[in-house]
């Protein structure tokens, strides 16, 4: 199974699009991940991050139910573990 993260470009340096880069904000934890499969993004855009690499454009709304999503997912193991 993949893991694909969401995260917000901050900043995008190198306008070669083999090179193309970005510095992204998964919720507090700033990154710089590939954005060679997502041409079109700009500063500001959600992108879904997996293994470094920016696979697809997605909308905020979309990003912000995917962080409640992997918060809740987080909080249920911590459960799990405490528990056991």
């Amino acid at each position: 199974m993949c893991l694909a993260i969401p995260a917000r470009i901050d900043e995008i340096s190198e306008d070669d699009p083999l090179l193309r880069t970005g510095s992204v904000d998964f919720g507090g934890i700033v990154k710089r991940v590939s954005l060679v499969c997502v041409p079109d993004a700009c500063v500001g855009d959600y992108v879904l991050v997996h293994v470094g690499m920016a696979i697809s454009v997605i909308d905020q709304e979309e990003a912000e139910k995917l962080w409640s999503y992997l918060e809740e997912l987080g909080e249920r193991l911590d459960e799990r573990t405490e528990v056991g």
